[in-house]
């Protein structure tokens, strides 16, 4: 039987042209990171089971995890995701290490899942991760990395938003405004979390499933629906806009206003990491009707590193996924026209190659990339050749140019032809 030509489920193969856009995604984004000082780290793609479990359990690791037994009888799990692992770093050095500390990532990943629109088994993700600020700049420097990646990228605000809620607010209100009960709680800020994809009339009745009958002639389905029907924080019912949390996404608000960031919001549905963020969570989302999904997400967790018996650190971080970036990129005609890299392909008129060696490599010590074709076809079906793999430049060299040191440099997109000497050629490129 013969060997199947596609890759495994859910992963892909990045040829040449697809490589190049996955450089230029990634190029942008460490170009945003490091202006904001950021500096680039990696670790192993393999973790002890054990990182991971401290965050799910066993359910989850075996679904939705590729994990197995190493030849030393040790269960590892390839990395999903890059948080408890940059968290382990940290708490590694935690007394060395030079806070407030700007780390970002952009590495592989793996989750096995059904693969779907903007979700694969295999992807890249972009982390970024500011430790050691307890305060709400460090969510200001976040969105201002967000937003600069986005204007990059060449993106206008109307083309994306952002979400913001806050963890402690989710918590008040599922506990104390509206009083839920623990297990209530959870199963409500899941279906909170994907009413979105449901009609409201579903949403309401799996919330009614959730609560005592005292619960439901108390109003609390109607109390429910006000907070999440809210658009802005002063759309809160009054007893809430007092609370703390709120009063920091007012702040964050009014200072995204003032950097130039217009089109942050609240949005109460927002639910995010309920098992670890523990302050402001945030969301950036595509603004085109036909791809309106969650691009990337984040927020503040300040439990994690001090999981590691070390004292915890407080910490802001996101998370911005390739698959989603890409199909955003597309839909909104963003992605340029990526071109090889290489600038010049050397034709050869006969069995040259050796003598034309010092030729070459003055074109090459001179900053340009060459290729050669080394296949002795017609200068013809060399040109043929180039044209495919996308390179317009082709340099022609026979005896003649060889002796006078005049060289034919064709662009085969226009069809201009010129004779140049060898000095001449990154130049005229």
């Amino acid at each position: 039987m013969a060997l199947s030509t596609q890759p495994y489920k859910g992963a892909r193969d990045f040829y040449p042209e697809d490589k190049r856009i996955q450089d230029y995604m990634f190029g942008v984004w460490r170009t945003v990171c490091e202006r904001f000082g950021y500096e680039a780290y990696d670790a192993p793609i393999l973790e002890p089971t054990d990182l991971f479990l401290a965050k799910g359990n066993q359910e989850i690791i075996d679904e939705q995890t590729y994990t197995f037994k190493d030849r030393g009888d040790r269960s590892v799990t390839i990395r999903t995701e890059m948080t408890p692992t940059v968290s382990r770093m940290v708490a590694g050095r935690r007394q060395e290490l030079a806070y407030p500390l700007r780390w970002y990532s952009i590495p592989n990943l793996w989750r096995y899942e059904r693969p779907q629109g903007g979700r694969l088994r295999e992807f890249w993700q972009l982390n970024v991760d500011l430790f050691g600020v307890d305060n709400a700049a460090a969510e200001l420097e976040m969105l201002q990395i967000v937003d600069a990646c986005f204007k990059e990228f060449g993106a206008s605000e109307s083309m994306y938003g952002i979400s913001l809620n806050h963890r402690e607010l989710i918590n008040y209100l599922l506990d104390d405004y509206l009083q839920l009960e623990a297990a209530a709680k959870r199963s409500v800020a899941g279906l909170i979390d994907r009413m979105k994809k449901m009609e409201r009339s579903v949403f309401i009745s799996k919330v009614d499933v959730l609560l005592t009958p005292a619960q439901k002639a108390a109003g609390v389905t109607e109390k429910l629906l006000t907070i999440l029907d809210a658009k802005a924080l002063k759309d809160l019912p009054k007893e809430v806009q007092n609370e703390p949390p709120v009063k920091e996404l007012e702040q964050l608000l009014e200072k995204l206003q003032a950097v130039g960031i217009t089109n942050a919001r609240f949005d109460a549905t927002l639910m995010r990491g309920f098992d670890y963020y523990t302050g402001i969570v945030f969301e950036a989302f595509d603004a085109d009707p036909e791809n309106r999904r969650s691009l990337l997400g984040g927020g503040r967790y300040d439990g994690l590193v001090g999981q590691f018996g070390v004292t915890p650190v407080p910490t802001v971080g996101f998370a911005w996924g390739d698959v989603t970036l890409e199909k955003f990129l597309t839909g909104h005609r963003l992605l340029p026209a990526l071109k090889p890299a290489t600038d010049l392909v050397v034709a050869l008129v006969g069995e040259l190659l050796d003598v034309a060696q010092p030729a070459i490599a003055e074109l090459r010590a001179s900053g340009l990339k060459v290729a050669v074709d080394l296949s002795g076809r017609k200068l013809g079906d060399q040109f043929k050749a180039a044209e495919k793999q996308g390179v317009m430049n082709v340099l022609i060299i026979g005896d003649n140019e060889l002796q006078t040191g005049q060289y034919k440099l064709k662009n085969l997109e226009t069809g201009n032809e010129q004779t140049v000497a060898l000095t001449q050629v990154k130049d005229r490129l």
